[in-house]
């Protein structure tokens, strides 16, 4: 590895390289000023005494671990077949409620159990409380501790589970790490399973359950009991796993119903499949899948790709996720499960785009995987992902202090070549600081934005970093003069 330099900056398009008097007035400064904190801090890179070992290392191709690039399924250190999961955020942080399968000797499933577990970089997640049915209105053991939820209010945690295929119940802790106690002493839900919560914009809360057929009613204040009588949902043309052709009616949809809400538009989901409405109640109208097993890495393509994909979508930094059931992989069957977990991005019409579902998940990168997509993204602050008409989607409404995050990108070699399809439509010109980690992190390099001829127009800028081979985090800081859209983002790559 070479000691880091200072940045090099171009700009290049179908072999054309944009010329440097291009670069007027705040575009000279910011880039003069950016420039001058990147070599100050590589003359004290330069100064360091490298030890014999620093040296050996350099000259080493650093490789990341496969262990430390597989982050789906999500449970490969849960030490359980974590399955049925349901994300939740709360206070910066994603709270995974969910049963797990207790063996894969097992010939049928065996939940002892429920789990919750917390994260706040998607990758690391520790175990925050565990749930045993002995705590709960049964008073006794249970091996079928199916599908659960939760939701924060007030604070206190509400804890709401599922007994087996038959009813719903509710426990309420002051925190998620409980401990637990049964406010009714009975089932939330006599006759229904599988809930999941909705917060509306208002605040109010909807529970949907059930199977097949769902029913939905409001929550009263105290989280425990209904405001309403629970009414049946309609859902117009519905497909599901065991539904592919919609002629199936006795069983039209699936178990384990989940609600989102985004710009407007309610989301009932059901496995894969989902419904919209500009009701919370309804009627709700089918509008397809989001898994496509042409979509699907091929290790992930086994059997029926549609059943038992239990989990919910949630959205977490301005990132919408998708964490579901997966058998696919060597060790699980139908009664020993994983979770995997997926970016899941709309389509301009307020469709859901099918997802990619593959071993890296989320919350890391490999360079060496070619391009990384500008929509997949860990966060973003003032930005806009919207559908990109090269295809695909791109990140729109960058303007002055716009960040992207994209932490533990594998594989970055020394000095990388940052590679960046953008368009400008703007007169006014701007540049993006890529930085360590964070927008107060060490300045790595600075791209400079120029008009491509429209914002449909994309080429690609380039730029040298000054960082070390291995892994990092990047953070890409828009600066421009005025608060006006700079740039759009579609993909980029690191290469030598």
């Amino acid at each position: 590895m070479k000691t880091p330099t200072s940045p090099r900056i171009g700009l290049t398009t179908l072999g054309i390289t944009m010329k440097s008097n291009l670069l007027r007035g705040f575009i000279l400064f910011a880039s003069l000023a950016a420039l001058s904190e990147v070599r100050a801090q590589s003359a004290a890179v330069e100064r360091l005494n490298r030890t014999n070992e620093a040296v050996a290392a350099d000259n080493t191709t650093i490789q990341d671990s496969a262990m430390t690039m597989i982050n789906n399924p999500l449970n490969h250190d849960f030490g359980s077949a974590l399955n049925d999961p349901h994300g939740v955020v709360h206070d910066g942080k994603v709270y995974l409620f969910a049963g797990h399968d207790f063996s894969p000797d097992n010939p049928t499933f065996v939940m002892n159990d429920w789990w919750v577990w917390s994260s706040e970089n998607l990758l690391d997640w520790k175990l925050e409380s565990v749930l045993d049915p002995k705590d709960t209105y049964l008073k006794r053991p249970l091996t079928s501790c199916w599908a659960p939820y939760g939701a924060f209010r007030h604070g206190k945690c509400y804890f709401y589970f599922s007994v087996g295929g038959a009813q719903g119940g509710v426990v309420v802790g002051d925190s998620v790490k409980g401990p637990w106690r049964d406010p009714l002493g009975r089932p939330l839900i006599p006759k229904g399973y599988d809930a999941d919560l909705l917060k509306d914009d208002d605040g109010e809360y909807y529970m949907v359950y059930g199977v097949w057929n769902y029913h939905i009613a409001r929550m009263n204040e105290d989280m425990i009991s209904f405001a309403e009588e629970p009414r049946l949902i309609t859902i117009n043309n519905p497909r599901g796993p065991y539904n592919l052709d919609g002629n199936n009616k006795e069983r039209p949809t699936d178990d384990k119903p989940s609600l989102h809400k985004r710009n407007g538009i309610y989301y009932l989901s059901w496995s894969s499949f989902y419904a919209v409405s500009d009701s919370v109640y309804g009627p709700y109208e089918y509008r397809g899948t989001v898994i496509k097993p042409e979509l699907l890495a091929p290790e992930y393509r086994k059997g029926n790709v549609w059943i038992d994909r239990h989990g919910n979508f949630f959205e977490f930094n301005n990132q919408w996720y998708y964490v579901v059931n997966d058998a696919s992989q060597p060790g699980y069957k139908g009664v020993y499960r994983a979770s995997v977990m997926t970016y899941l991005h709309f389509l301009d019409n307020g469709d859901m785009a099918p997802v990619r579902i593959d071993s890296l998940g989320v919350g890391q990168y490999n360079a060496d995987g070619g391009r990384i997509e500008a929509e997949n993204y860990f966060k973003a602050v003032r930005a806009e992902k919207r559908e990109c008409p090269v295809g695909g989607f791109e990140m729109r409404s960058l303007t002055s202090g716009s960040e992207l995050y994209y932490p533990n990108i594998h594989n970055i070699p020394a000095n990388a070549t940052l590679h960046v399809s953008l368009a400008c439509g703007s007169a006014v010109d701007g540049a993006i600081e890529v930085r360590d980690g964070n927008p107060q992190g060490r300045l790595l390099g600075v791209l400079p934005v120029l008009n491509t001829g429209g914002w449909d127009t994309f080429q690609t800028a380039t730029c040298t970093l000054n960082n070390e081979a291995g892994t990092s985090s990047l953070c890409f800081v828009v600066k421009t003069e005025r608060d006006q859209e700079v740039v759009r983002l579609d993909g980029f790559s690191l290469t030598k």
